[in-house]
């Protein structure tokens, strides 16, 4: 129920209120206007009174107007409450502005009115569109930001902003391009998939280049935000471009890194420019998207880091590896050449008798002499895993030489083995001719082509064609040995240099390609593989070409075998004592032998007390307790000028160095009679001349 008022109070609460009011009767006529109405309209008060409400109301909604006044008269039911209608009102200067209108029922004794307040809300829409627009940037800005951190490289991380910009803004292209500092130009990376088309035609495809200066482009790879309202009034050929297109508006964002600008941003729409909520909008984007690259760079580079930690902690493992196999390796081919070296030295001496032995025998003694050689030979190729590079002592060595060498000593692995399961292995060699001398240890390249040739002939198993070459490459000598055979896969191929792994089976050990590996490593050579299944293999190995020319070895002076001497003979192993000792004394020596070191040491130190003739000491090197290094130091103390020969199952080089024993003669085990020989000869060919 209504309060019924009095005419002039509805004038002083219209006149208090500090927003637009209005009373309206109810066939809609202006009763009552305040300031406020003037303000917001642009009607002086006595303009508006008793004319029709509808005069405020914009035209294509005056229709409609009278219909709705009814209603809230005549059905308190539809009568909106109190504050809450956002509608267009007409200004006197014909303009419209947003109003929020609320309307209230009044009973007065003259009648029943409507109270109208009336607020120009378009300052405050506005505002509001600015907070959505930001609300809404900022959103689309995290979405961005969310993407590309999902992702690592940069090539994405630009494709989803274009993306993102595409679907969420109001422009018509939009591109990426790389800044190369030094040649001056941009350089497309990345076109919007709307774009696609419009890049077509303005030839701005990916991987078009556009000139900075010759195009008004410096201002922005000098790290400035550039907003050009209207490409028209811009005098270079890029706006031009855009502008025969339908394109106005252009926003050129740069993406400044560590203070470098590398990426640049360009954005473009037909309908005008843009705002200035619009450029800051893309700057915020340009500063997210340079940290996003400056990240994607940290992660490339901490890749590339941690790829190449991997590879020098393979290379280390790889190095670990060959030096606990070095240390087994050394152990072991002390053991076996100690078991063998009887064998061979009975097996030499019998060799060398003129008389005695019938034909058939001397063939199976050969037999055995060559088995036993390729026991020592295996062993050898044990102990290369423990050798060091400065243990090295190089020579000249002519590769083409080499490899002639080599054929010839392979000849029974690659033709008579072949032959006897039905397949043929031919053999080429290409030589380059005047091929550079280089500096290496020649058993050890010999060794390298004699595995890389029995692994190219295992690749054959059916035969095929072997082919070693020769040629020089810039700064480096190259040796290949190439098969036509079964190939290897790219697994196969990263393992192939790692000790015991074997494809064979059975028939494989493992060692073979591990031993060309260390032999490059010590000589600084390069390893090159070249395979493809089914196609065949092709190892290559790269020697640095010397800086200083290598030397030449010396030529060895004629044998003469010493008078009588009187020898003693140090080892733990009875057998090779016993064996060593009988052929000496076939030679017409005087032959005292001492189980182990200590035993040795006394036995000298005995001899020369008592007044007795030494002339040579031969020691084992590895023995219980007292070695060999041992035994000639404390013969080298009694007597200096008394010759020590050192026999050793661990090769010449691992007793070479800092602390090398103080010997005349180093001999590999087993002692071969000849260099015995021939070690004895120059010992003491002083003493005959």
């Amino acid at each position: 129920m209504h309060q019924e008022l009095s005419e002039e109070t509805p004038r002083l609460v219209i006149e208090a209120t500090p927003s637009g009011m209005l009373m309206i009767d109810n066939i809609g006529n202006i009763i009552l206007a305040n300031a406020q109405i003037e303000k917001i309209f642009g009607y002086e008060r006595r303009e508006l009174i008793g004319q029709s409400m509808e005069m405020l109301v914009p035209e294509r909604f005056r229709d409609r107007h009278p219909g709705l006044r009814d209603a809230f008269f005549n059905d308190p039911k539809v009568r909106p409450m109190d504050g809450g209608r956002e509608l267009f009102g007409l200004r006197k200067d014909g303009t419209e502005v947003l109003v929020e209108i609320g309307l209230n029922p009044l009973k007065t004794k003259d009648g029943n009115f409507v109270l109208s307040t009336v607020a120009d809300i378009t300052q405050r829409r506005k505002a509001e569109d600015r907070l959505k627009s930001q609300v809404g940037w900022l959103d689309l800005l995290r979405r961005i930001t969310q993407a590309i951190g999902e992702r690592l490289d940069l090539h994405s991380i630009m494709q989803v902003v274009v993306a993102s910009l595409e679907d969420n803004l109001p422009i018509d292209f939009v591109c990426c391009c790389r800044f190369d500092a030094q040649a001056q130009i941009l350089t497309v990376t990345n076109v919007g998939n709307r774009s696609t088309a419009l890049a077509r035609t303005l030839a701005l495809d990916v991987d078009a280049a556009i000139p900075i200066d010759a195009n008004g482009l410096a201002h922005c790879v000098a790290g400035h935000l550039v907003h050009e309202p209207d490409v028209n009034n811009v005098p270079f050929p890029f706006p031009h471009r855009l502008a025969v297109c339908g394109l106005h508006g252009l926003v050129a964002v740069p993406l400044v890194v560590d203070g470098k600008v590398v990426f640049v941003l360009l954005v473009a729409q037909r309908s005008g420019g843009f705002s200035s909520p619009d450029c800051e909008h893309l700057r915020q984007l340009g500063d997210q998207l340079a940290l996003a690259v400056h990240q994607s760079r940290l992660y490339s580079d901490l890749q590339r880091a941690y790829d190449e930690q991997k590879r020098n902690q393979q290379s280390m493992l790889q190095l670990e590896r060959l030096r606990v196999l070095g240390q087994m390796a050394s152990g072991i081919a002390h053991d076996i050449n100690n078991a063998i070296s009887p064998a061979m030295i009975y097996t030499e001496w019998l060799l060398e008798q003129e008389v005695g032995l019938t034909p058939p025998a001397r063939r199976q003694l050969a037999t055995v002499k060559r088995a036993i050689e390729d026991v020592a030979h295996t062993v050898a190729r044990l102990r290369e895993f423990y050798r060091r590079d400065e243990e090295s002592e190089m020579a000249g060595v002519d590769l083409n030489l080499k490899v002639e060498h080599v054929i010839e000593l392979t000849r029974a692995r690659w033709h008579d083995l072949p032959q006897e399961h039905g397949s043929v292995i031919t053999v080429r060699s290409e030589l380059q001719p005047s091929l550079p001398t280089i500096s290496a240890l020649p058993n050890e390249v010999s060794e390298a082509l004699i595995n890389l040739v029995f692994n190219a002939v295992d690749a054959m198993p059916d035969g095929g064609t072997l082919t070693m070459r020769t040629r020089t490459e810039g700064e480096w000598v190259l040796v290949e040995v190439a098969d036509t055979g079964v190939g290897m896969s790219a697994e196969v191929r990263e393992r192939c240099l790692e000790p015991f792994f074997t494809t064979k089976g059975e028939r494989g050990t493992g060692i073979g390609l591990a031993m060309v590996y260390g032999i490059a490593q010590r000589h600084h050579a390069e390893i090159r593989i070249a395979s493809e299944v089914g196609k065949g293999t092709t190892f290559g190995l790269a020697f640095p070409l010397p800086k200083v020319l290598p030397t030449v070895t010396p030529v060895v002076a004629a044998m003469i075998l010493p008078p009588r001497l009187h020898i003693l003979i140090v080892d733990d192993d009875p057998r090779l004592l016993g064996s060593l000792g009988e052929i000496l004394e076939c030679d017409g020596h005087v032959v005292i032998r001492a189980e182990g070191g200590q035993a040795g040491i006394d036995t000298y130190t005995a001899a020369r007390a008592d007044g007795k003739t030494i002339d040579l000491v031969i020691t084992d090197l590895g023995m219980p307790y007292v070695d060999g290094r041992m035994v000639a130091a404390a013969v080298k103390k009694v007597s200096p000028k008394t010759p020590v020969i050192l026999l050793t199952g661990w090769g010449q080089r691992l007793v070479s160095g800092s602390d090398a024993p103080q010997v005349d003669r180093i001999l590999d085990k087993p002692p071969k009679l000849l260099a015995l020989r021939q070690a004895l000869s120059q010992l003491f060919q002083p003493a005959q001349s």
